[in-house]
């Protein structure tokens, strides 16, 4: 079983950057399709954005499209979204997660694993 532990969320002023990662831990990711969700107050949570098992296929929320960068670094066993541009609705608990296979599903339900979660707070 993959354990994963995010990091890098903080308080960031309109217009800013922050990089989330995902470093796991137990199992190598390698065979593992990751994904960045967040959930704001209130709302469901939803996805960011999907890499496959190898980088090679990213998908992107609209609302991330231009603006966060998906990537892993399988060698290190981590995941990281760069996210640029930063608006105060991107305001959020980040979460990474995981599933096996090669399938790059957008609903939170169809991961099995998860962190804990980065609070990213974006003030205007």
């Amino acid at each position: 079983q993959v354990q994963l532990v995010e990091s890098g969320g903080g308080l960031v002023q309109a217009g800013g950057s922050l990089r989330l990662s995902c470093a796991a831990s137990g199992r190598t990711i390698n065979s593992y399709t990751m994904g960045w969700f967040r959930q704001a107050p209130g709302k469901e949570r939803e996805i960011v954005a999907t890499s496959s098992w190898s980088g090679g296929s990213i998908y992107y929320a609209d609302s991330a499209k231009g603006r966060f960068t998906v990537s892993r670094d399988n060698a290190k066993n981590t995941v990281y979204l760069q996210m640029n541009s930063l608006k105060p609705e991107d305001t959020a608990v980040y979460y990474c997660a995981a599933r096996r296979g090669a399938a790059m599903p957008g609903s939170a339900k169809e991961y099995d694993t998860w962190g804990q979660g980065t609070e990213v707070t974006v003030a205007s």
